[in-house]
C-alpha cells in the first residue's frame, strides 16, 4: 500500500488532544525515551555501496531495551524524502492503536517533520522488532530490535544467559526500494534476491566460486563454556528461511512474548516476521570458527543456491578460520518438515511472564468463540487498471483521515464496517472495508493462502492463539 503524500490536516488539528491524553494515560511506571533520526546513509551489504535506510546513522537501526509496564517515548525525525511510519511488531497497544504506525491508523509523518511516538509495553515480555511500514521502505532497512524483560520480580524460566545476542535475517536487492516498489505496482515478481544479510551484512566467504571477496560479514565472538540468548528475527521482506549453527544446537525458550516448552532444535525455519529466542551453549572444541547460516526454503531455482547468508561463530579460543561445507540445510522442499516443526513448538503454561502467575493459568480452553472469519488470499489480479492483492476480494484503500480520527469525531463514508466472513461471489474490488469486531470477544480467524508463495501476516496489536494448521482437504 502507499501512504497519502501530504499531511492529514486533522492530525495537526487535534495534535494537543491526543498530547494530552497520552500524558494523563499511564500511571507511576518507569519512562524511558529516545531520539531517532532516520535518514538515508551509505553502505555497502553486498559489497558495493548503495543507500540504506538507517537510524542515527545506524543500520540496522539501535535495539530498544525496555522493560514490562515501562512507558515508551520515541521522537523520530523524518530526514528521508517520503512519508514514514514506524510500526513496533508484536507490542499490542492496549485500549488505544494510535501508536501503531500503519498507514489507515496513523498520519504518515512527512519527511522533514517529526513525530513522537508514547506506548506503554504493558503485561508483556519477549523479543520483537519494529520497522517501517509504508512504501516498500522496509526493503531499504529502518528496522531493530525490540527486547522486552521480565521485571525483576519475575524469574527467568531458565538460569540468566551469559549474553543476550540479537541477529537480523533478510533477503536483500540492491534495487532500491522505490524501484522495487514501482515492479510491485506493475505486476513484475520480485524474482531471486541478490543476498541474505545476517544484520545488514552479506555472507562470510565460504566458497570463493560464490561469494566475492571483499564482502563484510558478521562475526559473533564468544567464550567456550557460556550460554547466550540468541533473539532471531526474519526482517526480510518475502523469503523464509532456515537458520542454523555449525555443530550447535538451538534450544528454544521464547518465541514474541511467550515461553515455550524448551526444546532443541538443530535448525529453524523462520518465515517474514517471525522472532525466536534460542540458547546456545557454546561447548565445541574450538578446532576452528563456526558457520552461522540463513538460507532459503521453499525455492525451485538454480539461482537461488547462490544466495545463502553466512556469519561466523568465534570462540575466545578458535584454532582457526571456518571452512568446508555449510550445515545440511532441510529439504528445500519439504514443506511438511516446516509445519511439523511449527507443531512442534508448544506453550509453557507453568512460567510467569509478564505477570507472576503461570502463562497457562487462564482456560483458553473455555473461550466462547464470537466472530468466525475465513479470509482468503489470491495472487495479484488486475483491479481499476493496477495490480492489487486480495483478501475475500477486497484489495484495502487507506482512507484520507486515519480510521481512529474518523471513529472519534464520526466522520462519515470514512470507511465501511462490512469486511465479508468469507470469500463472496463477486470481482474484486479496492475498498475501506474493516472488520467490525466485538468488543472483548474472541474471534476464530482461518487463513487461507490460494498463492503458490508462503504469504505471512502482520496481526497488529493482538495477542492470538494457532490453534492448527494444516494443508487444504
Amino acid at each position: 500500500m502507499l501512504s497519502a503524500s501530504y499531511l492529514c490536516s486533522s492530525c495537526v488539528s487535534f495534535f494537543f488532544i491526543l498530547l494530552w491524553l497520552l500524558n494523563g494515560c499511564f500511571g507511576g511506571d518507569p519512562y524511558v525515551f529516545y531520539d531517532w533520526t532516520i535518514s538515508y546513509v551509505t553502505a555497502s551489504p553486498l559489497g558495493d555501496k548503495q543507500q540504506v535506510i538507517g537510524i542515527n546513522g545506524q543500520f540496522p537501526g539501535p535495539i530498544l531495551n525496555v522493560t514490562t509496564n515501562w512507558n515508551v517515548v520515541v521522537n523520530v525525525k523524518n530526514d528521508l524524502d517520503e512519508p514514514l511510519l514506524l510500526t513496533w511488531n508484536g507490542v499490542q497497544h492496549r485500549k488505544n492503536s494510535w501508536q501503531d504506525g500503519v498507514l489507515g491508523t496513523n498520519c504518515p509523518i512527512p519527511a522533514g517533520w517529526n513525530w513522537t511516538y508514547q506506548f506503554q509495553v504493558k503485561d508483556q515480555i519477549g523479543s520483537f522488532f519494529y520497522f517501517p511500514s509504508l512504501d516498500f521502505q522496509r526493503a531499504a532497512g529502518g528496522y531493530g530490535g525490540i527486547i522486552i524483560n521480565n521485571r525483576d520480580v519475575i524469574p527467568l524460566p531458565f538460569a540468566v544467559p551469559d549474553g543476550d545476542i540479537t541477529i537480523f535475517i533478510s533477503d536483500w536487492y540492491t534495487k532500491s526500494h522505490k524501484k522495487l516498489r514501482k515492479d510491485v505496482e506493475n505486476g513484475v515478481d520480485l524474482g531471486v534476491p541478490d543476498g541474505i544479510l545476517i544484520n545488514g551484512l552479506g555472507p562470510y566467504r565460504y566458497d570463493a566460486a560464490i561469494v566475492p571477496d571483499g564482502i563484510p560479514y558478521q562475526l559473533i565472538n564468544v567464550e567456550p563454556g557460556k550460554t547466550y540468548r540468541l533473539r532471531v528475527h526474519n526482517v526480510g521482506i518475502s523469503t523464509s528461511l532456515n537458520f542454523r549453527i555449525q555443530n550447535h544446537n538451538l534450544l528454544l525458550v521464547e518465541t514474541e512474548g511467550s515461553y515455550t516448552v524448551q526444546q532443541n532444535y538443530t535448525n529453524m525455519d523462520i518465515h517474514v516476521g517471525q522472532s525466536f529466542s534460542f540458547l546456545v551453549t557454546t561447548d565445541q572444541n574450538a578446532s576452528s570458527d563456526y558457520y552461522i547460516v540463513a538460507s532459503p526454503r521453499f525455492v525451485n531455482s538454480s539461482e537461488w543456491n547462490k544466495v545463502t547468508g553466512v556469519a561466523i561463530l568465534h570462540y575466545s579460543n578458535s584454532l582457526g578460520p571456518a571452512s568446508g561445507p555449510l550445515p545440511d540445510p532441510p529439504n528445500a522442499y519439504d514443506t511438511y518438515f516446516s509445519m511439523n516443526q511449527a507443531r512442534s513448538i508448544r506453550w509453557n503454561v507453568s512460567a510467569g511472564a509478564a505477570r507472576p502467575n503461570p502463562q497457562g493459568s487462564f482456560k483458553y480452553g473455555q473461550i466462547t468463540v464470537t466472530d468466525v472469519y475465513v479470509i482468503l488470499n489470491r495472487p495479484a489480479e488486475l483491479i481499476e487498471g493496477k495490480w492489487r492483492t486480495t483478501l475475500n476480494g477486497i484489495s484495502y484503500l487507506p482512507p484520507s483521515t486515519p480510521l481512529m480520527l474518523a471513529q472519534q469525531f464520526n466522520i462519515p463514508g470514512a470507511y465501511k464496517l462490512d469486511f465479508p466472513y468469507k470469500l463472496m461471489s463477486r470481482a474484486p474490488k479496492v475498498d475501506t472495508s474493516l472488520i467490525n469486531g466485538t468488543y472483548k470477544g474472541f474471534m476464530e480467524i482461518i487463513f487461507q493462502n490460494n498463492d503458490t508463495t508462503v504469504q505471512s501476516y502482520h496481526m497488529d496489536g493482538y495477542a492470538f492463539f494457532v490453534v492448527g494448521w494444516q494443508f487444504p482437504i
